[in-house]
């Protein structure tokens, strides 16, 4: 690899993510190490380690570096719990939690971004990850709680059916509210039927599919 995508990829981790508060070790490690040039849709990899969100097709995006740096140290993972992941999209970000967790489940609703993201998985050495085309408003059934639940897309309110999917003592990460200032939170299970939320910072992305505000008609 160039000398030049190396001090590309530093500045990306010391220059952009390191001072907005990512200071987890372990994620700076992971994001200087997977290489997310391998994962950026070949139309835009000269831009891989830009501070931009990067189109991915079907209106969906590539999360900010320094977002997918916040949303790996909000979830603190360890390495031997479990991770849904909602929305495969890239697959960097599916890379980045498989070396910071044991497992990651992996579902997105397109059929091409699933398969890519399997090859690419492939071709990194990651093979802890289960990638699988399911819709999670449409019939999706894990079938097991997660200790972390990372939702990748935005949603105008959080579906109950995803908090079902945590774990007692488990996270959910999720970005949520109106664009464009939308807000990012950390969801903690407490008990079955108690939730902790903390609120991290204000972004914007797409809307999860079926999960955009409801149409309001004016006259």
């Amino acid at each position: 690899m160039s000398l030049n995508v190396e001090q590309a990829r530093y500045n990306m981790v010391e220059q952009q993510v390191r001072p907005w508060d990512v200071l987890d070790a372990r994620v700076l490690d992971v994001l200087a190490s997977v290489r997310r040039e391998d994962f950026v849709p070949a139309a835009h990899r000269n831009l891989a380690f830009a501070d931009l969100s990067l189109p991915l097709g079907h209106g969906e995006v590539m999360m900010k570096p320094v977002v997918e740096g916040r949303v790996l140290q909000a979830l603190a993972l360890e390495p031997d719990e479990r991770v849904l992941e909602i929305g495969t999209g890239s697959g960097f970000l599916t890379a980045c939690l498989a070396r910071l967790a044991g497992e990651v489940v992996s579902i997105d609703r397109h059929a091409d971004f699933v398969e890519a993201a399997r090859r690419k998985l492939q071709a990194a050495g990651i093979g802890n990850v289960r990638a699988d085309v399911a819709d999670a408003m449409r019939g999706f059934k894990p079938g097991q709680e997660f200790d972390a639940v990372v939702v990748t897309g935005a949603v105008y309110t959080l579906p109950e059916r995803f908090r079902d999917w945590v774990k007692i003592g488990g996270r959910l990460f999720v970005i949520e509210g109106e664009s464009p200032a939308m807000q990012a939170r950390l969801l903690t299970r407490r008990s079955t039927d108690a939730f902790e939320s903390q609120s991290l910072f204000e972004t914007d992305l797409p809307y999860l599919s079926d999960c955009a505000p409801p149409k309001r008609f004016t006259f």
